[in-house]
């Protein structure tokens, strides 16, 4: 039998209820907050959100060289790349309330 009895495993269903509740609220919270990320001293910044979807790009003026493409292209991966990065931490840092530091496939 369970420790507790039928109310023991009743408190049990409860709390994982309230678990799942928690979790899917985080869930969302994740999927809603905007990150930035930049590169070259702040010349590109990249906004991103939780589902990892570009909101925003700006571009300093002063990196625009028609004759150096490559380098902006170089400095817009960078700054999504960092973005990408945060989005990543934060997510981690915030289920890992919910599992204990386990890494736990399809939470996010």
């Amino acid at each position: 039998m369970f420790p507790g009895g039928k109310k023991g495993i009743q408190d049990l269903m409860k709390q994982a209820q309230k678990m799942q509740k928690d979790l899917a609220k985080a869930q969302e919270e994740l999927s809603n907050m905007v990150v930035e990320g930049s590169s070259g001293g702040g010349m590109v910044k990249v906004k991103m959100n939780g589902k990892n979807q570009v909101l925003a790009v700006k571009i300093d003026p002063e990196v625009i060289d028609p004759d150096d493409v490559e380098m902006l292209e170089d400095l817009i991966i960078a700054a999504i790349n960092e973005a990408q990065e945060k989005i990543t931490r934060t997510t981690e840092n915030e289920m890992s309330k919910f599992t204990g530091g386990l890494n736990l496939p399809g939470l996010v």
